[in-house]
């Protein structure tokens, strides 16, 4: 990957919707070439999908929680079972596998408290856990879904 594929990588993750032209007259490729890189990079894997970023807040899911999750059971069949649990609730919007005291992190977003109740009460149901925190975000300070780009 080139300085020109990851201006373009930037540009895109600024604004997806933006023309081929457009890109191409930013980073001085004609049309043709700069298709061709943004259809090396989806191939290769690079870019992986593009979307529409909508505010939670206007779909009436301003509370975000912070769910920490301690287990007792390091098997595969838990970790299978507790990730076919956690990635069909709607509410998850990331998981991850940590390092330190706490196993998994899940980040989720719903309209009040009385939903993350609800999520909590399904969450205990589907599979044993040892130990589970939730913290509340008071407010986002910053949020981004773009990659640094440069050079590395």
């Amino acid at each position: 990957m080139d300085s020109t594929d990851r201006k373009i990588l930037a540009i895109l993750q600024d604004d997806a919707s933006m023309s081929v032209a457009d890109i191409a007259k930013q980073v001085n490729l004609s049309q043709t070439p700069c298709w061709r890189r943004i259809q090396k990079l989806q191939d290769a894997g690079v870019i992986t999908k593009r979307v529409v970023l909508v505010d939670p807040d206007a779909l009436g899911l301003g509370l975000t929680v912070f769910v920490e999750i301690e287990t007792g059971d390091h098997s595969k069949d838990w970790l299978d079972g507790f990730a076919s649990a956690v990635t069909e609730m709607p509410e998850v919007m990331e998981i991850y596998r940590m390092a330190g005291d706490v196993d998994y992190m899940l980040r989720i977003t719903v309209p009040n408290m009385a939903a993350v109740d609800s999520f909590y009460q399904r969450l205990i149901a589907m599979v044993p856990l040892k130990n589970v925190t939730s913290r509340f975000a008071m407010e986002r300070v910053k949020y981004t879904t773009a990659y640094p780009v440069t050079e590395v």
